[in-house]
């Protein structure tokens, strides 16, 4: 499994609650700071029109897609939009073929090794663990002996700068990060402020000459 698509930065930003009217200069924030991997769940305010304006604006720089990706039908809606990466809380195969078809990336949310293996027969390019709170670095070590050398394991849930650390240790290849990040109407500045807190911590655990 390669991971390139990810490098430098294997930060997902979970843009949770992002309206049409915040999203440029949210974007724009995260952007500068060295995020480049924007993920609109599907469940915030009229996320298509999000999707739509960070790809226009930040598609050179940035992969931008949709989270909370549900059903077919709705990676179809994110390819319209504009967006380039499928994440999801389950591992719906249908779902992360459908993301392959439209020449997407999909990172498919799982909870068990049978989740795992499965997500990854059916192509997945990254596996998000979900929720990571009850997915702690043992567990994620533990994984990590079984599945494919090279298998993208990439927590989300309550990560904080300070979580960072253990996870790595454990396995982890990147993380993907919510409201420690991003919560809506938090202030661009902020949000710059809060993207670099993260780049920080991780660059100090980074153990990857690669990455």
């Amino acid at each position: 499994m390669s991971t390139a698509w990810m490098q430098p930065l294997p930060l997902v930003a979970i843009l949770r609650g992002l309206t049409p009217q915040e999203a440029p200069a949210v974007g724009a924030a995260l952007a500068d700071a060295g995020f480049h991997i924007l993920e609109v769940p599907l469940n915030s305010p009229q996320p298509l029109e999000s999707i739509e304006l960070l790809a226009r604006q930040l598609g050179d720089r940035c992969l931008v897609g949709a989270g909370t990706v549900l059903t077919t039908a709705q990676v179809d809606d994110v390819a319209n939009a504009g967006g380039r990466i499928i994440v999801m809380p389950h591992a719906d195969v249908e779902v992360i073929a459908a993301a392959h078809a439209k020449g997407m990336r999909c990172t498919p949310g799982v909870a068990t090794p049978t989740e795992a293996f499965a997500a990854l027969r059916a192509g997945a390019d990254a596996l998000k663990l979900f929720p990571a709170e009850q997915l702690p670095p043992p567990v994620l070590k533990a994984w990590s002996s079984v599945l494919p050398a090279g298998t993208a394991l990439l927590p989300v849930g309550g990560i904080t700068p300070e979580r960072m650390a253990a996870y790595r240790q454990g396995g982890a290849a990147g993380f993907g990060i919510g409201s420690a990040l991003y919560a809506p109407k938090t202030p661009p500045a902020e949000v710059a402020r809060r993207a670099r807190a993260f780049i920080d911590a991780w660059s100090s655990t980074n153990t990857d000459p690669h990455a």
